[in-house]
């Protein structure tokens, strides 16, 4: 990753590369199986924790990924610590997922990020991770991709007292937060157009959660989103075998006998790193 340009001063940009300067290397090849995933926000198992409608999704997917190989990246809002003030309530009522957390911890499989709704956990987890490409082509960096949020990065703390006290209240009733990059329309377009922009400058690829968006184009653009495992119809991921992309979506599936389970669905690719 090579920066070709100078930005001015509390830019996008300029928070994305300062995150990256920092950022834990890990190799990229044929041999590679990574899979990406992004804003879990898991909470304390009331009602307001978003993340209990599709554990059992994501249960499901994290068991495949451990019994096949694979390397866990986790790119940021793990844990819901903008609404809930403790993590290890939330580690409680997960105990299953922390369980496997520790499986793959103990054998190097397992790397996680902050965002900005588990900026607590900024001391315990690290803000980027780079996939240093070994076979010549362009290099994956991760972030969690609220760097390119002013509100949701310079102001978080801001942010966070209006989702605790104000927001997290009327989501009861069915309001949602119009300041959510998830739920703002406009706001999104914004910030993924710096990040974009970010992947041109350097050309490599940028891969990030945040706006719950997920992203695998196959036009030749180097910005990659993971999705969100809080959407109301499944969990979506980025896969990495083989030197190529996969978008993939984790759903409820009916059989012919109307016996419901746990499917893998194929959104996009795989599309060749290059």
């Amino acid at each position: 990753m090579e920066n070709k340009k100078r930005y001015p001063p509390f830019s996008c940009q300029m928070r994305i590369d300062k995150a990256l300067s920092e950022a834990v290397h890990l190799p990229l090849n044929s041999c590679s199986r990574y899979i990406i995933i992004s804003d879990c926000h898991r909470g304390e198992g009331g009602a307001n924790d978003n993340f209990l409608r599709n554990q059992h999704l994501y249960m499901a997917a994290l068991n495949y990924y451990i019994a096949h190989g694979f390397t866990y990246f986790e790119l940021g809002d793990g844990e819901e610590l903008w609404e809930n003030r403790h993590l290890s309530r939330i580690e409680e009522s997960h105990q299953d997922v922390y369980c496997r957390f520790e499986t793959l911890q103990k054998q190097c499989r397992i790397y996680r990020i902050y965002g900005n709704h588990n900026m607590e956990m900024k001391g315990m987890l690290g803000e980027a991770m780079i996939l240093d490409n070994c076979e010549g082509g362009r290099d994956i960096c991760m972030i969690h991709g609220h760097q390119a949020d002013f509100f949701n990065s310079v102001c978080w703390k801001l942010s966070r007292f209006l989702v605790r006290y104000f927001w997290k209240p009327l989501e009861r009733f069915g309001v949602s937060d119009p300041t959510s990059a998830a739920r703002n329309y406009k706001k999104t377009l914004k910030y993924e157009k710096c990040l974009d922009n970010w992947t041109k400058e350097h050309d490599c690829y940028l891969a990030t959660g945040h706006s719950h968006r997920p992203r695998l184009p196959a036009d030749g653009s180097l910005y990659l989103n993971a999705g969100s495992c809080v959407h109301p119809y499944g969990i979506t991921g980025i896969e990495i075998t083989d030197m190529q992309l996969t978008l993939v979506k984790w759903k409820m599936a009916t059989r012919p006998d109307l016996s419901l389970f746990v499917a893998r669905e194929v959104l996009i690719g795989p599309v060749g790193i290059t």
